[in-house]
């Protein structure tokens, strides 16, 4: 179907942070399968444990257990919030749990009539006819009517509109620690914080979407731990395979307390390929120091990007985001930056609000942040932006 507006490009192979094109050129890769290949291309520890386990088993079922899936939901049970996990195969399918484990906590609890669920302007939570009606956005939902009842809107970061939205049938509230598609931005610490009271004070479960700014992408293991408040429900899904398709819902114990033997299932979701892969990503993530890495590298990143701000402000006005999460904001149009970028031998991928994404591998160094802003400053100064 042509609901793709692709680019006339193709690649062979890759390698850490770098793609090679079909072209001939090696492009240094800041987009990432849009915030997906956490770990870079072809990390031999990832491809090691695929093909390891593509010579044992593939599939059996969750008819029968599962040892590598037990195995990667007890790690991340030990490293989060969590007391129970649920493996999907994409971050949609992942909210889709979410959703329903939020509707049948308050069913369990005997309160069917609280089942709607309030969402923010501006976000995006996938594709299917659920996620996009929580999602809200016109340019996702056009033409895809009735949509799914349950789903109110407000402003995203304004917690008098989140409380007054607040009603008899409220079940809980569903946001992203940091909006990836409506243009990168961050909840701040008081708004999480404020989410979280809300949702004590009135009963209701905190979700949060963490498709995107989870798997290490902002420094932690999940973006939410910045603010130091933990979620009753989280998502996530894309860097946590690395590329293979992997996703996860995380609950508390009470949270999940109604999605008991039957009320969910998966065929394909947490098979043994994908837990192998998962586990492997684990591994390097855990590792003593990466994280910490990983922040350091990200706030290099970002006093980089700034000065291009300061250099070009005719051409960028912001940098935006959390870890390697980032985005300019664009004072051009996205697109004409993001092409440029690419002419210059960078990935980046566009995002709402006229913001360039820029969400390189967790294993970037500063030599290759170095080289990317340098093509960055060149791009910009080919658009008219400062001194060049």
């Amino acid at each position: 179907m042509p609901v793709y507006a692709r680019i006339d490009l193709a690649f062979e192979r890759g390698e850490g942070a770098y793609l090679f094109g079909t072209d001939g050129r090696r492009y240094l890769d800041f987009a990432s399968g849009i915030a997906v290949t956490m770990l870079g291309h072809a990390h031999p520890h990832l491809v090691k444990a695929l093909t390891d386990q593509a010579g044992k088993v593939w599939h059996c079922s969750n008819i029968f257990r599962i040892p590598e899936q037990e195995r990667l939901a007890e790690r991340l049970v030990a490293a989060s919030f969590a007391d129970t996990v649920f493996f999907t195969n994409s971050g949609a399918e992942a909210l889709e749990c979410g959703i329903k484990t939020v509707r049948k906590y308050h069913s369990a609890a005997g309160n069917p009539q609280k089942t709607r669920i309030i969402c923010c302007e501006g976000a995006f939570h996938g594709r299917t006819m659920a996620t996009i009606s929580a999602g809200g956005q016109k340019k996702h939902t056009d033409g895809f009517g009735p949509l799914l009842e349950g789903f109110s809107h407000v402003a995203f970061g304004n917690l008098n509109e989140m409380r007054a939205a607040i009603g008899d049938e409220t079940a809980g509230i569903l946001v992203e620690p940091v909006q990836g598609e409506g243009g990168i931005r961050p909840g701040s610490q008081d708004y999480l914080t404020g989410l979280r009271e809300i949702c004590d004070e009135y009963g209701l479960l905190l979700f949060f979407d963490e498709v995107q700014c989870g798997s290490g992408r902002t420094g932690k293991l999940f973006a939410h731990e910045w603010s130091g408040i933990a979620p009753d429900v989280l998502a996530t899904a894309k860097g946590m395979g690395g590329g293979f398709p992997v996703g996860a819902v995380l609950a508390t114990e009470k949270a999940a307390s109604g999605m008991t033997a039957g009320a969910h299932g998966s065929t394909f979701g947490g098979n043994q390929l994908a837990m192998a892969v998962g586990n492997a990503v684990m591994d390097v993530l855990m590792e003593d120091g990466f994280l910490d890495r990983v922040h350091k590298s990200a706030e290099y990143l970002r006093e980089s990007l700034e000065r291009i701000v300061v250099k070009h402000p005719d051409v960028v006005e912001d940098v935006r985001g959390m870890g390697t999460m980032l985005g300019l904001k664009c004072k051009v149009t996205n697109t004409d930056l993001i092409d440029r970028l690419r002419e210059e031998g960078l990935l980046a991928v566009g995002s709402g609000d006229n913001v360039a994404r820029l969400a390189p591998p967790l294993i970037v160094d500063n030599a290759q942040i170095d080289a990317a802003v340098e093509m960055i400053d060149r791009a910009c100064a080919a658009l008219g932006g400062g001194d060049g």
